[in-house]
């Protein structure tokens, strides 16, 4: 895992966004934030579970479906299963210690 300062390549909005074996920061202190890193070490999790292309394939359609679903981009990107699983466990930093392979099925 490599985490990077790097504000261009992040979306308006997105303090962070993880791209296997990467982490993008919005700002260098961001990288002091321990619940912001430990969301993005749990989507380095998922990524490598579903060997990465995958993974975004999955994040794009089920994206998609949440803002049919939703209608509002905020609440389909909060409840795409990936986000729902890293929002929930943010705090948590023992999750990934415990956390079973595929957890993210759970918040499907």
């Amino acid at each position: 895992m490599f985490i990077i300062v790097f504000k261009y390549l992040l979306p308006k909005g997105y303090r962070g966004i993880t791209l296997f074996p990467f982490i993008f920061l919005l700002r260098n202190e961001d990288k002091r934030n321990e619940v912001l890193i430990n969301h993005e070490k749990i989507h380095i999790r998922q990524q490598l579970e579903l060997l990465v292309l995958p993974f975004f394939i999955w994040y794009g359609i089920e994206f998609l479906i949440r803002l049919l679903q939703y209608k509002n981009w905020s609440r389909a990107y909060r409840n795409i299963s990936f986000e729902r699983e890293a929002y929930v466990n943010e705090k948590n930093f023992d999750y990934l210690k415990k956390r079973s392979f595929w957890s993210f099925l759970k918040y499907f």
